[in-house]
């Protein structure tokens, strides 16, 4: 604890402080640029940056001048609004409503946060120079400027004034208002500030909240091991999630209370009796409400204001090492733009169709409404996801993760959050429409043959010489084995790679995955975005149902870019198209056909009927459907024909009642629009030869 003579005081500034001395701010910006830049190159950074760290020194004090106890305590209300403007939602930051002061903190949380994250917190003026020249010497060795050498203080100063970016202007800017702070401020109210502030996984953001949503109680209600265990969590809150890692969580715990045991802050007894208690949650119930688009609407919108503050997605990694690193660094900006989504007031506005949404849950629970069995938390054993995409925009209008229920403790939102094994389904992403593109068509000749090492066919026979065609809705698995093999799965699996396809594994990059053997599969989420991509031409959007975002003044801070990527070719893409409508027509699917309106699709069940789905499109809608054991098993009459082909049926069905006809577009026409074009434009009959020939030299070759 600090001395007991210090004076309680919060805002403004307390008489008899002793002032700033004038020599205070040369001494310490000289001693920062000395750090930054290593001592040998402090003389050229001076010359070169002086005036804008001085800028950069005057800009904190201002931040921190007009700052008062409310600025910690602060938290608007951002909305969420369904596309017709229906609001899905308000999110509130829960440090709102739990706030805990100082004079209310257990001591042991103020101790162990002190222990495990500012050894020196009550010593230091705001920077603790040892630690920041150990985070400058890893920099130098690793060539990254990371966050570590960050004080108590420091934190504060990056939660509620700044940004997450990684460079020495957000440093040194942090280190300045850090400085401020603690001219400002008493060591017990940025402690206070500081526990209310940070954040402990699963929405909730300070100890307050932490405390009701993990254990149930008030946070003076807890012993020495749940307070300890609550303060494992913010340093990582993906990585100590005690939902999910909870042997992560626990681990750290036991770290915290050796450090507290070796501060002198608990005795030998409290230790021994601390690290051994078993922790048990009790999560109070929450009645679901719209909580699949909920979910689902935060990942969005989180991500958007990730890419607003510059974030760069990554999907393929050269090691497990560099992975690592960028679930890190994800994980820290993730969790800080999703505090700022509940607390900054932001109004966002999403493509979400709240009767859409209506009608696919609606076809999910009635399709399954004879399987009741349930686990241990009440939740069904057999689920279903599925996702819904506008053709005309790319952007999702009605995301389901699991069947509805009243009431539940976690809600896994598996539509974006879970992968499974897609069977036959990627068939046409990864074989069928890479080899159109490579001059293969509809009425190329394959041989359905018994082949060495090859699979097996559903039904055990061959087929002998086929057409593709047929072996694209007769789902031959032979054929596509073969063809994979020539194309090589480097070259199939890099469609997936460009539509940003999450979990490929180095172990995918095998034939096994022309048949949707993949190490740990693929969400319905991914897999609609993917077939939607065929639908437009080859170009893919990456999905997302947000359209835009505006602060709490109103001015857009995201837009969605609905623009996309070519990934595969319009000839391929639309001959794709041709054929899948020929599996609704002749093929697995030809039960699910839509009355009256063309459809293309594909279904997909694996060896051991543990998944299956049904993936299909019209020209105005792309709809994924899975289902299967959270915990995978074998259902007997699973197919992509069966449950999920008839959920995606019923959902589609009503979902173009209303709506005009319209047929897809073939390869052909493509021609015929770029000869239009050409001809109006007055272009010469030698021009449009060598346009077609152009053409056909990007069908033939790799892209």
């Amino acid at each position: 604890m600090i001395a007991e003579e210090s004076v309680k005081w919060k805002g403004g500034t307390m008489a008899g402080r002793k002032k700033k001395r004038p020599i205070r701010r040369f001494l310490g910006i000289l001693l920062l640029l000395c750090i930054l830049t290593a001592g040998a190159i402090a003389a050229t950074f001076y010359f070169r940056y002086w005036d804008t760290v001085e800028a950069m020194y005057d800009e904190a004090e201002e931040f921190v001048k007009e700052t008062t106890e409310e600025t910690f305590k602060l938290s608007q209300t951002s909305t969420v609004y369904a596309a017709d403007g229906t609001v899905i939602s308000r999110l509130k930051g829960a440090k709102d409503t739990t706030y805990v002061e100082y004079e209310d903190m257990p001591l042991d949380a103020c101790a162990a946060i002190v222990s495990i994250e500012d050894k020196r917190f009550y010593r230091h003026d705001g920077v603790d120079y040892i630690a920041l020249l150990r985070a400058l010497k890893a920099m130098i060795e690793t060539g990254e400027l990371s966050q570590g050498g960050s004080t108590i203080t420091m934190q504060l100063a990056r939660n509620i004034f700044l940004n997450q970016d990684k460079n020495w202007r957000r440093k040194v800017e942090e280190i300045f208002i850090a400085w401020e702070l603690e001219e400002q401020y008493e060591k017990e109210d940025i402690l206070e500030y500081y526990i209310n502030n940070i954040y402990f996984g699963n929405g909730y953001y300070g100890i307050g909240a932490a405390s009701r949503g993990y254990f149930n109680k008030r946070v003076n209600q807890l012993n020495l091991s749940q307070i300890a265990f609550l303060c494992a969590i913010p340093n990582n809150p993906t990585l100590y999630d005690p939902l999910t890692n909870m042997e992560n969580t626990l681990a750290r715990r036991d770290r915290i209370l050796k450090n507290m045991l070796n501060d002198g802050k608990i005795s030998e007894l409290d230790y021994a009796t601390a690290v051994i208690e078993e922790i048990i949650l009790e999560r109070p119930k929450v009645i679901a409400k719209n909580d699949y688009i909920e979910t689902y609407a935060y990942y969005c919108a989180t991500r958007a204001l990730m890419k607003q503050e510059g974030f760069v997605f990554q999907y393929d990694f050269s090691s497990d090492y560099e992975e690592e690193q960028y679930n890190q660094r994800y994980a820290k900006v993730y969790n800080a733009c999703e505090a700022k989504l509940r607390s900054q007031g932001y109004q966002i506005f999403t493509s979400l169709n709240l009767s859409v949404q209506g009608q696919l849950q609606k076809a999910i629970d009635e399709e399954l409404r004879e399987y009741t069995d349930v686990n241990e938390d009440g939740v069904y054993k057999l689920q279903a996801s599925a996702v819904c995409i506008n053709n005309d925009t790319g952007l999702v209008e009605a995301i389901v993760g699991g069947r509805a229920q009243e009431f539940t403790f976690y809600s896994l939102n598996r539509a974006y959050q879970s992968y499974r094994q897609p069977g036959s389904a990627i068939k046409p992403l990864i074989v069928y429409t890479p080899m159109l593109e490579r001059g293969y068509t509809a009425d190329t000749l394959v041989v359905d043959e018994e082949t060495e090492g090859g699979p097996k066919n559903v039904n055990g026979t061959h087929l002998g010489e086929i057409t593709l065609q047929t072996a694209v809705e007769k789902s031959v698995n032979v054929i596509a084995w073969k063809l994979f093999e020539e194309l090589t799965p480097k070259k199939g699996l890099a469609y997936l790679e460009r539509m940003k396809f999450s979990h490929l594994n180095d172990n995918d990059y095998q034939l096994p995955s022309a048949l949707g053997g993949f190490t740990e599969g693929v969400s319905a989420l991914e897999m609609a975005a993917a077939y939607a991509t065929l639908e437009n031409d080859g170009v893919y959007r990456e999905p997302t149902c947000i359209s835009r975002i505006t602060d709490s003044f109103g001015n857009v801070i995201f837009e969605a870019d609905t623009k996309g990527v070519q990934v595969y070719q319009h000839n391929a893409a639309r001959d794709m198209t041709t054929i899948l409508t020929g599996v609704m027509e002749n093929g697995t699917a030809s039960e699910l056909a839509l009355p009256n309106m063309p459809s293309a699709g594909k279904t997909g069940t694996t060896n051991d009927q543990k998944d299956g789905w049904f993936v299909g499109y019209t020209r105005y809608y792309t709809t994924s459907v899975w289902v299967g054991y959270d915990l995978p098993k074998k259902l007997d009459d699973l197919k992509g024909s069966t449950y999920p082909g008839h959920i995606w049926k019923q959902f589609m069905e009503i979902l173009h009642e209303d709506l005009p006809v319209k047929d897809f577009k073939t390869a052909v026409q493509i021609k015929e629009e770029n000869k239009v074009q050409k001809f109006t434009s007055e272009e010469s009959e030698t021009e449009m030869q060598e346009g077609t020939e152009t053409e056909m030299t990007e069908t033939e070759s790799d892209w």
